[in-house]
């Protein structure tokens, strides 16, 4: 009973939190003025920050416009998969404690991950005073130029021979998504903390706990990246100052972190600058023709957060990794290849 009671109040929780998050943030649609500085003279960007939105980097291919009006946005919201898949849940009264209804054991959205757990947001973001539909701002489609022949390099799971070929998500490694290479958001944990000191920019990721640690330089001309031996997860980054914008350039990101936008030799430029008292604007540009057909470029609302980032916690306790590989072996005994999608099953 005490049980039952714990998931009644945390779905109450639950609807709670989902209704709150019902107001958007603003977005003047010009910058401030004179933004807060640092005592070294530097745009201030410090505290705690969030990119939590129905807005997604690139842009469903159902919808032609970059910009909506705000009933443009109520309805598209309204559809948003993860806004129906909270109301679904709340309306299904499901018994978290009996076997799932027969039809629904695969339905991830309604059985697979519990609402309560998620935080993918309920709107659409402001950005510069506008509604937007994508991060991705050129092209104008707001997808992805990518080279068909690349693809490759954004999918992926390792084989099952070993621990080490597994993916690095699923090793609690990183993940990549929120820090990036091109900062992103996704179904919860979209939490940042910014800590600015003279000679570096600190940005620590709410998920899987991931820093980006950027050395500060005095201009463009004065930067010096790492030996191109030494390929750091989510690229090797390094920043400077143009007048009230801190400018982050990165490039030569570890292979092995198959979920990132750019290839080794690309480039990625990122902007942040405070558009308001509770916005930083962020801005990037990617220079990849190895991946992608021409250059892009996207800008994406960062908003202040009342709250801190919470620690991370990803495979304490869990046993489904040793599991994975003693499947693998038994079907390697059985002279089967082991697979994402077991051939005969």
């Amino acid at each position: 009973m005490r049980y039952n009671s714990l998931l009644c109040a945390a779905a109450v929780v639950a609807a709670s939190a989902f209704s709150a998050s019902a107001q958007p943030t603003p977005s003047p649609k010009t910058p401030m003025a004179n933004p807060p500085r640092t005592s070294e003279g530097h745009p201030d960007l410090q505290g705690f920050w969030n990119n939590t939105s129905v807005t997604r980097l690139e842009r469903p291919e159902n919808v032609s416009q970059l910009v909506l009006s705000e009933l443009e946005a109520e309805r598209y919201e309204q559809g948003s998969t993860w806004v129906v898949n909270a109301k679904t849940q709340n309306a299904e009264k499901i018994d978290t404690d009996a076997a799932p209804p027969k039809g629904k054991a695969s339905n991830f959205g309604l059985l697979g991950y519990n609402s309560f757990w998620l935080d993918p947001g309920a709107h659409l973001a402001r950005v510069k005073g506008e509604v937007r539909t994508s991060w991705i701002v050129e092209p104008s489609n707001g997808q992805m130029p990518v080279i068909p022949a690349a693809n490759k390099a954004f999918a992926g799971f390792g084989s099952f021979d070993t621990y080490e070929t597994r993916p690095l998500s699923e090793r609690c490694l990183l993940f990549g998504r929120q820090a990036g290479p091109i900062m992103q958001n996704a179904i919860y944990n979209n939490n940042f903390q910014f800590v600015q000191s003279p000679g570096y920019v600190t940005i620590l990721v709410e998920m899987v706990h991931e820093p980006r640690i950027i050395p500060i330089f005095k201009s463009k001309a004065d930067v010096k990246y790492r030996p191109g031996a030494i390929k750091p997860w989510f690229g090797d980054s390094v920043g400077w100052y143009e007048g009230d914008t801190l400018v982050v350039e990165t490039t030569n990101v570890n292979p092995a972190q198959i979920q990132a936008l750019i290839s080794p030799t690309g480039k990625l430029t990122e902007r942040f600058s405070r558009w308001s008292e509770d916005q930083i604007l962020y801005e990037f540009t990617v220079n990849d023709p190895t991946f992608y057909t021409q250059p892009w470029k996207g800008e994406m609302a960062l908003n202040r957060s009342a709250q801190p980032i919470y620690e991370y916690a990803c495979h304490e306790g869990n046993y489904s990794f040793s599991g994975i590989l003693q499947g693998a072996r038994v079907l390697e005994s059985q002279g089967r290849k082991p697979s994402i999608v077991v051939e005969g099953e």
